[in-house]
């Protein structure tokens, strides 16, 4: 009785686990780290460098926003579709014949989501070496405290923002769960 009982904790921390992967901007930052370097010649920036940083800083902040409002679902040919949250449902939605599309509606929960992502990328990628050597290379050795304790901070209030607003959604990336219990409507708990 007690192994099943570990079990069944263990498989209840790996979904909670797999869950906040699927919150966190955790592919739009390996992109990020990926081309820091080379944007920022290790943090050796000219001017160029700066704008170039500045747009990748943009564009990974505008993939984060993005990835909180899309979806997918299993359409009517049995494949996974993906598609944009909207206030209606999903878009777009073809193959959706026999599937109620209205339950994949935005809802507020969608835009907090959205906000902590670009909140934790933002706290990853601005505290980043490089990309401190480039914008505020002084700001590096006066502030070195504050650079390790942001992140694990900002982490932790997060993740509780992620536990109030859970949020269902499979988005881009994630394939559509077979699960019929689980939705893409918010609980209500965190509908109130």
């Amino acid at each position: 009785m007690s192994s099943q009982n570990n079990t069944g904790v263990s498989d209840l921390a790996f979904t909670g686990v797999g869950k906040l992967i699927k919150l966190l901007p955790t592919g739009t930052f390996f992109l990020f780290q990926f081309l820091n370097p080379l944007v920022t010649d290790n943090g050796n920036c000219t001017a160029l460098n700066k704008t170039l940083e500045a747009l990748l800083l943009a564009f990974c902040g505008i993939a984060c926003c993005f990835a909180s409002f899309t979806d997918s679902y299993t359409g009517s040919d049995g494949k996974t579709h993906y598609g944009i949250v909207t206030a209606t449902g999903i878009w777009p939605s073809p193959n959706s014949d026999n599937i109620d599309l209205s339950k994949y509606k935005l809802w507020s929960g969608d835009f907090v989501h959205a906000l902590f992502s670009v909140i934790v990328f933002a706290n990853l990628a601005l505290l980043d070496s490089n990309t401190v050597r480039c914008f505020y290379p002084k700001f590096e050795s006066a502030q070195k405290i504050l650079l390790q304790a942001l992140p694990p901070i900002l982490g932790l209030v997060s993740v509780s923002v992620f536990l109030i607003f859970p949020n269902n959604r499979h988005g881009i990336g994630y394939p559509a769960s077979n699960d019929t219990s689980a939705t893409s409507q918010p609980t209500a708990s965190a509908q109130a």
